[in-house]
């Protein structure tokens, strides 16, 4: 279709200047110039369009009707017609061709991700966990007593500075729905201290289908593994929270996450639990660094029990709940070592502006070794 959208901004039926742009039919001096374009082939480039016949089709590439979004008043579907038959007299068809390239791709680019029934299940927002019906909750003191305990077995893991996590997070505007971009995020550093960082679109709970992108700053689909990021970087030292490595001791530890925030004032247990996620996302803790972390998780205000959940990667694991300022933080743990699985908050209160509602799913982490 380029080579036809050429021909006709060369013709220029519809001048911006012109009277009838956008809002009637076209004038005489157009539907002859137009005519003349599509009838005389002494006007035509040569070349152009010899030797391939339908590259006019009644049906925008298969669609008829109006573009979504943009109804074209008094018109129905166009059916499909023989070239020199598309563009018949006066007041019967008025197309700016420069721009339906353009409405075409943004049409079909918005009713794929972000509305319709036809949104692959892939894309969607996904449901908060649910705590299974009936289970027992685990105290966290509970939970960080049997940290320390596996932290004291033989061949129990170690600390590795890297990470390798699973993530969905909410993005929201002022003008569009808001979408949900699933994430994996693998980073490795070497010897050498330089590291890789390997980013891919995926979703585990929809292995193979499409994957929502915000790649290039528009939201739209990619395969599913698509490659968003991968690079090597040089050997980089830093003594600072979250590079150096994290203290085994809960006071110490508080201390580092605070530095890690940039703020010298106690963190509240949101503060906290978002210091937390900063961690794991620059270190797997060892059996240790996990058994400091449940002690020091154990003595946060208004973390609650609530009972056992199966995270988004299929482990089991113990729910911790803290409701503050219209979010409701969920934290997973391991309930045998103690070992931080996921975090997932999730809104308490509309917010009518961004498009979202309550129960909505702001951000979801899963941390694996």
């Amino acid at each position: 279709m380029a080579d036809e959208l050429e021909l006709l901004r060369g013709a220029d039926p519809v001048p911006h200047h012109g009277p009838h742009f956008g809002d009637g039919p076209l004038d005489h001096n157009a539907e002859r110039r137009l005519e003349q374009l599509l009838r005389d082939p002494g006007d035509r480039p040569a070349g152009r369009l010899r030797g391939r016949p339908g590259r006019f089709p009644g049906r925008l590439r298969g669609r008829s009707g109006p573009l979504p979004g943009r109804p074209r008043a008094g018109q129905g579907p166009l059916p499909g017609r023989p070239r020199e038959r598309l563009l018949p007299g006066p007041g019967r068809l008025r197309l700016a061709w420069g721009l339906v390239a353009t409405a075409v791709v943004a049409a079909v680019t918005l009713t794929l991700v972000l509305s319709g029934p036809s949104t692959p299940p892939a894309v969607a927002a996904p449901r908060p966990l649910v705590v299974e019906t009936g289970s027992t909750p685990v105290p966290l003191a509970r939970l960080a007593e049997r940290a320390s305990a596996a932290a004291e077995t033989a061949g129990a893991p170690r600390l590795r500075k890297g990470t390798h996590v699973q993530s969905w997070s909410l993005g929201m505007s002022d003008d569009k729905p808001p979408i949900t971009l699933p994430q994996e995020r693998i980073v490795r550093w070497r010897a050498d201290a330089g590291h890789t960082e390997l980013v891919v679109a995926t979703d585990p709970r929809h292995p193979g289908r499409p994957v929502l992108s915000d790649e290039g700053g528009e939201p739209h689909l990619v395969d599913d593994g698509h490659v968003l990021v991968d690079r090597t970087y040089p050997p980089s030292w830093s003594d600072a929270p979250p590079q150096s490595p994290p203290p085994r001791d809960p006071a110490r530890l508080r201390a580092y996450l605070m530095e890690s925030q940039f703020t010298d004032t106690p963190l509240t247990t949101p503060e906290l639990l978002d210091a937390m996620a900063t961690l794991l996302d620059h270190w797997t803790l060892g059996a240790r660094e996990s058994a400091a972390l449940a002690r020091l998780l154990a003595g946060a205000e208004g973390l609650r029990p609530v009972g056992r959940v199966t995270d988004r990667l299929g482990r089991h694991g113990q729910a911790y709940v803290n409701d503050s300022g219209g979010v409701r933080r969920m934290l997973i743990m391991d309930p045998a070592t103690g070992v931080v699985l996921g975090l997932e908050s999730t809104l308490t209160e509309p917010e009518p502006a961004f498009g979202v509602e309550e129960g909505d799913v702001m951000s979801y982490s899963a941390w694996m070794r």
